[in-house]
């Protein structure tokens, strides 16, 4: 064939494949491309779009307006993507300043601190209350505070007679006969000064001067001013030495105190085993010996073991023992000065355990405790077993003692924090029938 004709035919085919395939490459990335020139051969309509926002065009054709403007009219949409680009922002900044808005749950938090004023008079409420049951007993009609509030009431004049009644009522209550003979004479002296004229007035001097006979100073818990502090714990055989020492273990516990019980009644076998059951609910260490072992080696085991793992308190048992055994009481000095071996100044406390319903003997009890060691507080139990309830105010009237705790029942909680105030509000009430209901 011709040279000619073959180039002809050539060149035919390069022009058709320029227009076949490289020309319509463009048109498809004409969005993309982004060039002016090739514009019109897309479409008519974006030239009209071009033309109304020349200078624009190269910021707002990489956004969806020129995808957008086939579907709509792009003259009067454009303008309205055009100032989302600049009013957002602001609607976007005031947006964000109400998002941490509704995350203000933390507000009430806030205000919850103002709640605990309140709590201390409800926690107060609710103290005086379950002491006032743990005292049902002795608000019986025939108990201490039922047989005086039953000599008050209705009653529209104040005579010597009524004095004389009120005596009876507080010997017959294990008040003590130096307790009542001081009460009664300083109420008698106010009714001759004609300060006491009606029976408010007489409740209320009542109610006064028990409240300054038990409040010896240093009543209340326990003060723990060194680490470890050393406790033994006293008293004649089933008083509740054991069990106190288990609800007390308890409670301190709870407080984040580390406890370490001390097994020194080492002549009676149960006991071992009751510390140690108690020392597992407290989920406190518990030292203990054999049978029939030195109850002073026991007790110093203990205290080395406390300063070695850092504890708080040591709360050490001793076996029961009559106020009367002279020997016996002189085993506790020994056994005190042996404490004071393991650690110098130790025991820091010396509590005396007391059973309430033991009466007149208590106040016995307390008295040779008292001449064998420098007892620092007392513990009278089983007040919910009594209808009497006086004989606190003798102990503490003739001895001087304070009481840190009081045993108003089984449980744990029902060992409380002796409050001279607390405890004469609940067992004596207003004294008045309206009074009574009040408190």
């Amino acid at each position: 064939m011709d040279p000619i004709v073959l180039i002809l035919i050539g060149a035919i085919a390069l022009v058709v494949v320029y227009f076949v395939f490289i020309r319509k490459k463009p048109e498809a990335a004409l969005p993309e491309a982004e060039k002016p020139k090739e514009k019109p051969l897309a479409e008519a309509k974006p030239k009209e779009a071009a033309k109304q926002e020349p200078a624009k065009a190269a910021k707002a054709e990489p956004k969806p307006a020129k995808i957008e403007a086939p579907r709509e009219a792009p003259t009067k949409k454009e303008p309205a993507v055009a100032k989302p680009v600049s009013e957002p922002p602001p609607s976007l900044k005031a947006a964000a300043k109400e998002v941490p808005a509704p995350p203000k749950p933390p507000l009430p938090e806030r205000g919850a601190p103002a709640r605990p004023s309140a709590e201390p008079l409800q926690k107060r409420a609710k103290d005086v209350d379950g002491l006032r049951r743990g005292l049902a007993k002795a608000r019986e009609s025939e108990g201490f505070f039922g047989r005086l509030k039953s000599l008050f009431t209705g009653r529209k004049e104040i005579d010597p007679q009524l004095v004389d009644q009120m005596e009876e009522i507080l010997l017959t209550s294990d008040v003590g006969v130096k307790t009542t003979s001081a009460l009664v004479e300083s109420i008698r002296d106010d009714l001759s000064k004609g300060d006491l004229k009606d029976e408010a007035r007489v409740w209320a001097a009542l109610r006064e001067r028990t409240q300054s006979i038990l409040e010896v100073p240093g009543g209340g818990g326990l003060a723990l001013t060194t680490a470890p502090t050393v406790v033994m714990v006293v008293g004649v055989n089933g008083v509740g030495k054991t069990t106190t020492i288990g609800k007390l273990a308890t409670r301190l516990s709870q407080q984040g105190k580390k406890v370490v019980l001390a097994a020194g009644d080492t002549f009676r076998a149960a006991a071992v085993q009751q510390l140690t059951v108690w020392a597992k609910r407290a989920g406190c260490e518990v030292v203990t010996g054999a049978e029939g072992a030195n109850a002073g080696a026991v007790i110093f085991d203990a205290i080395q073991k406390a300063k070695d793992i850092g504890a708080d308190v040591v709360l050490a048992d001793t076996a029961g023992r009559l106020h009367t055994k002279t020997n016996l009481m002189e085993e506790l000095k020994k056994i005190a000065k042996t404490m004071n071996k393991a650690m110098e100044g130790s025991p820091h406390e010396t509590l005396l355990v007391l059973d309430s319903t033991n009466g007149q003997n208590a106040i016995q009890q307390a008295a040779l405790f008292k001449e064998a060691l420098p007892l620092t507080g007392l513990v009278l139990t089983k007040l919910d077993g009594t209808a009497k309830g006086g004989v606190i105010l003798g102990i503490c009237a003739e001895h001087q003692v304070p009481v840190r705790y009081i045993g108003v029942g089984e449980r744990a909680e029902d060992l409380r924090d002796f409050q001279a105030d607390e405890f004469v509000e609940a067992l004596l009430g207003g004294g008045s029938e309206a009074a009574e209901r009040a408190a």
